[in-house]
C-alpha cells in the first residue's frame, strides 16, 4: 500500500511519510533514563501524539510502558476519589491490553483500591513486582487538568517520587503527561477547603526543553522518504527550505503542504507549487486555524500582541514570563529574543481575518466593483499602477488621519486593497524584516512572477534613504531587480508624490503618501 502524508491523528510508519525525529526522541529518552517527570505541553496538532507513540515504541525494550488517555473514559471517572481510585489501574490495562498481557494482568492485580492512600500503597506493590521498571505516559490531560480529583492523584505522584528520591518509596520510574497546557502552573488546596494556601501538584516536574518543531534538515527526511517511494524526482533541500520557510517547522502545516502538494497539485515539487500549496491551505477551514482565531478572540493580551506585530510592526522583545499563553496555543514563538508570530501561514490567515472582521471589507467590494484587468498587462501585475491608484484612494479617503491611523490601519488597508486584485490567481504573504524603523515587506506571487513591496513610515530624510538602502539589499538576497518602496507619510505639509529610484544597482518605484 503507498505511504501517505497524513494530518489527522496518529502518524503510523508502515503506512504514512514521517520525519525522522530519532534526534528528539533520544532527548526525551535519556530524560526516562534519568527518572524525570515532566510535560510535553505543546499546541494542537503538533504531534504530540505521535511522538508518545514513537516514545513508546523506544522505550518498550527497557521498560514496561503504560501510554495511557483520560479521553473517551468518560467524566464520572473523576466523581468521587473512591470511583477514581477503583477504575484508574482498570484504564491504565485496558490501555495496553493489546501491547503487553504481562503488565496488563499485573495493573488489573492491584485494582482494588478505594481511596488515594491505598492507591499509593497499590503503586508500590505493582512497581516492586514488576519485571521492569514502570514508565507511565498520559495523553490529553487537558480533558482533566481542571479537575480535583485529577489534581490530586498528581500530587499522589508528586509524594511518591519526593519518597522515592529519599529512598523511602517506590514508585514510577517516569512519569510523562501530555497536553497543551503546562500542568506544572495549576493550583490545588493541598489541605482542607478552610485552609486557602495553594501548591501545585506537579512542581517536581523537569523542564520539557527539546524542541518539537521540525527543522529544514528533519522536513527533508520525510521529503526523502518520500522521493525514494515514488521516483520522483526534485531539490529536496530547496523544497524542504521552502516549506520550513512558510510553516517554522510547525508539524501539521509541513504535513499539509506535502499532502496538498502531492495530492492536489500533481505531485509537482517546485517553489511555485508551495506557493500554491500554501495558498490553497489557507483557503480551507480547519480545526487549527479556528483554535488560533479563537484564542486571540478569547484572550485580550494575545490580542494585543498580534495587532502590535501584524498592524504596528513593533519590535518586541521576549520575556520568559509574558506572552505565555499566545507561546502555548502555538500563536507566537521565541525568535532569537523577539516575539514573532509563529509562522508566515498564521500570519496570512490573521491578516485575512482582521480584513474580513473590520469595515476594511468595504474597500474589498469597492474595489471589487472597479475594472480590474486595468492592473494587469500581459497577465503580470501592474504593480506600478497599483500603488499610484492606492495612492490616489488613500489621499482621497484619509488624507486627515494622523500617524496613529496610519500605524494601525495603514498596513491593513493596502493588503485589503491587494486582495480583489489578485483575485485567486496570485497571493501574497508578508516578510516581517528586521522590524527596524516599522518596517514590513509584502512579497506577491502572480503568474511565476515575485513582487517586492516595502512598506513602512516616515521618519525623516535620513531613515528614508535607509530604507531604500535596506530594500536594495533584500531585493539582492531574493535574486529582483525591481523593488516598490510605499511609504505612509503622516506630516501633513507634505505633498504625495512618486519617482523611480536608482539604489545599489536596483529600480525601487517610489510612492509617498
Amino acid at each position: 500500500m503507498k505511504k501517505k502524508f497524513n494530518i489527522t491523528g496518529l502518524c503510523v510508519k508502515d503506512k504514512h511519510y514521517m520525519v525522522d525525529i530519532s534526534d528528539k526522541i533520544e532527548q526525551i529518552v535519556t530524560m526516562v533514563d534519568e527518572g524525570e517527570y515532566f510535560t510535553i505541553n505543546r499546541p494542537r496538532q503538533f504531534g504530540k501524539t505521535t511522538t508518545l507513540n514513537v516514545l513508546r515504541e523506544a522505550l518498550s525494550e527497557k521498560y514496561a510502558v503504560i501510554d495511557s488517555s483520560f479521553e473517551g473514559v468518560g467524566d464520572n471517572l473523576f466523581d468521587t476519589e473512591e470511583g477514581f481510585c477503583k477504575r484508574v489501574f482498570k484504564t491504565f490495562a485496558d490501555s495496553i491490553r493489546f501491547t503487553d498481557k504481562e503488565t496488563h494482568q499485573l495493573l488489573l492485580k492491584y485494582n482494588t483500591s478505594k481511596n488515594f492512600g491505598e492507591l499509593s500503597d497499590a503503586i508500590t506493590e505493582f512497581v516492586l513486582e514488576s519485571r521492569k521498571k514502570i514508565v507511565l505516559l498520559i495523553d490529553e490531560v487537558d480533558k482533566s487538568s481542571n479537575n480535583r480529583i485529577f489534581l490530586q492523584f498528581l500530587g499522589v505522584l508528586r509524594n511518591k517520587y519526593l519518597s522515592a528520591s529519599a529512598n523511602k518509596d517506590f514508585t514510577f520510574q517516569s512519569v510523562i503527561l501530555a497536553g497543551v497546557h503546562d500542568v506544572r502552573t495549576l493550583k490545588l488546596a493541598m489541605r482542607d477547603e478552610s485552609d486557602k494556601r495553594f501548591n501545585s501538584p506537579w512542581n517536581i516536574a523537569a523542564k520539557f526543553e527539546v524542541d518539537m518543531s521540525f527543522n529544514a534538515h528533519e522536513i527533508g527526511s520525510m521529503l526523502l522518504d518520500y522521493q525514494s517511494e515514488t521516483g520522483i524526482g526534485f531539490d529536496v533541500n530547496a523544497i524542504a527550505e521552502q516549506i520550513h520557510m512558510f510553516t517554522s517547522g510547525y508539524p501539521y502545516l509541513v504535513s499539509d503542504i506535502c499532502k496538498t502538494v502531492d495530492e492536489k497539485l500533481g505531485a509537482v515539487w517546485t517553489e511555485e507549487s508551495i506557493y500554491m500549496a500554501v495558498k490553497a491551505i489557507l483557503n480551507e477551514k480547519n480545526t487549527l486555524f479556528e483554535d488560533v482565531i479563537k484564542n486571540i478572540e478569547n484572550n485580550e493580551d494575545i490580542k494585543s500582541v498580534t495587532n502590535e506585530l501584524l498592524l504596528s510592526g513593533s519590535h518586541i522583545s521576549f520575556h520568559p514570563f509574558s506572552y505565555e499563553a499566545g507561546i502555548m496555543y502555538g500563536i507566537f514563538r521565541n525568535d532569537k529574543g523577539k516575539v514573532v508570530i509563529h509562522n508566515k501561514i498564521f500570519e496570512e490567515l490573521i491578516y485575512g481575518y482582521m480584513t474580513e472582521k473590520s469595515n476594511i471589507r468595504k474597500l474589498q467590494v469597492r474595489i471589487s466593483e472597479n475594472e480590474l484587468n486595468q492592473f494587469t498587462k500581459a497577465d503580470d501585475l501592474d504593480m506600478e499602477r497599483i500603488l499610484l491608484k492606492f495612492q490616489d484612494f488613500m489621499y482621497e479617503e484619509y488624507r486627515s488621519e494622523d500617524e496613529k491611523f496610519y500605524e494601525s490601519q495603514g498596513r491593513l488597508i493596502f493588503l485589503a486593497y491587494l486582495k480583489p486584485i489578485l483575485n485567486g490567481k496570485g497571493f501574497y504573504f508578508v516578510e516581517p524584516q528586521t522590524r527596524e524603523n516599522r518596517r514590513l515587506d509584502v512579497v506577491v506571487i502572480y503568474n511565476k512572477h515575485k513582487y517586492i513591496v516595502e512598506l513602512k513610515l516616515w521618519n525623516g530624510e535620513k531613515y528614508h534613504e535607509k530604507g531604500r538602502e535596506q530594500l536594495a539589499r533584500y531585493l539582492h538576497i531574493q535574486n529582483i531587480d525591481i523593488g516598490y518602496l510605499l511609504v505612509f507619510n503622516f506630516n501633513k505639509s507634505k505633498e504625495k508624490s512618486s519617482d523611480w529610484v536608482t539604489v545599489e544597482d536596483k529600480k525601487l518605484f517610489e510612492v509617498i503618501l
